[in-house]
């Protein structure tokens, strides 16, 4: 497995598992099946629902805590300085474990200032290996990185052949922040398995268009989160690494990016109005 050092020192692996979307009551088989294929970091979130199930199968999985890497999210509703600590707490509680390696602010919605300085805190105590965030666009990141005691160490925000955020991750390399990618396979959106660029190129390695997809992205060194609830679909887009994309292949699929999201703009209105309304 390769790995990507963030800012801070802390490696972490350049691919791993996602368990967005995953039901609870199938999330801690789920997570012990990509354990055994090889995976070993976890990326859940308060949202999802299934942190408790996560830290069942780090409990379960015979492997040792220090070799996983475990990624959770602080949501919108436990924003600000107080309630991120305690939803740091909970999570800790949850995922059964004494740290988590890399804890991030989901949205960039409602006091992410107050919640940054939690995290800043745990930091320091040894309860968080690494901080960033998640879903901050170039301009949130940038004033954010401004007033901060510690930079984020990631972004994770959309990426994936359609939308490939050449400018979000020209800025991200300027402060010294790591892209991961969420929804790699662009969620199946635009025709993605049928893409004809896609299918060429993989028929050329023998390689399937999700495989394909990871390696653009791993080449581009964008960390990468797939899920699949399947553990054949697990061992595919874990097999990214015994082959290589060539300049010209690279640069062929650099062409299919639109430059714009396929589910939603954190600066339309009526997206932040949607997100407001979980508070009220």
């Amino acid at each position: 497995m390769e790995n990507i050092t963030l800012n801070n020192g802390i490696k972490m692996p350049i691919l791993g598992y996602g368990v967005y979307q995953i039901p609870s009551e199938a999330c801690e088989q789920c997570v012990l099946d990509a354990i055994s294929v090889g995976y070993r970091a976890i990326d859940t979130a308060q949202a999802y629902g299934n942190e408790e199930q996560v830290g069942n199968a780090i409990i379960k999985c015979g492997i040792p805590r220090q070799e996983l890497f475990i990624t959770t999210k602080i949501w919108i509703t436990s924003a600000g300085y107080e309630k991120a600590k305690q939803s740091i707490a909970e999570s800790l509680r949850k995922l059964k474990t004494d740290y988590i390696d890399l804890l991030l602010i989901h949205q960039p919605f409602n006091d992410y200032y107050g919640t940054y300085r939690a995290m800043e805190d745990a930091y320091e105590q040894g309860k968080v290996k690494a901080i960033g965030v998640s879903n901050f666009y170039p301009d949130r990141l940038i004033d954010l990185e401004h007033f901060v005691r510690i930079k984020p160490a990631v972004n994770q925000i959309e990426t994936h052949v359609f939308q490939q955020q050449k400018v979000a991750r020209e800025v991200m390399q300027k402060l010294n922040t790591q892209i991961i990618s969420w929804g790699p396979f662009a969620e199946g959106k635009n025709n993605f398995f049928q893409n004809s660029v896609l299918i060429e190129i993989g028929k050329t390695h023998q390689k399937s268009v999700a495989q394909i997809a990871l390696r653009f992205l791993i080449q581009n060194g964008i960390i990468v989160i797939p899920k699949s609830t399947q553990k054949a679909r697990m061992k595919e887009n874990f097999d990214v690494f015994n082959f290589t994309l060539s300049e010209q292949e690279m640069a062929r699929i650099a062409t299919l990016d639109t430059g714009h999201s396929l589910f939603f703009s954190h600066q339309n209105p009526k997206t932040v109005e949607w997100f407001m309304s979980i508070l009220q």
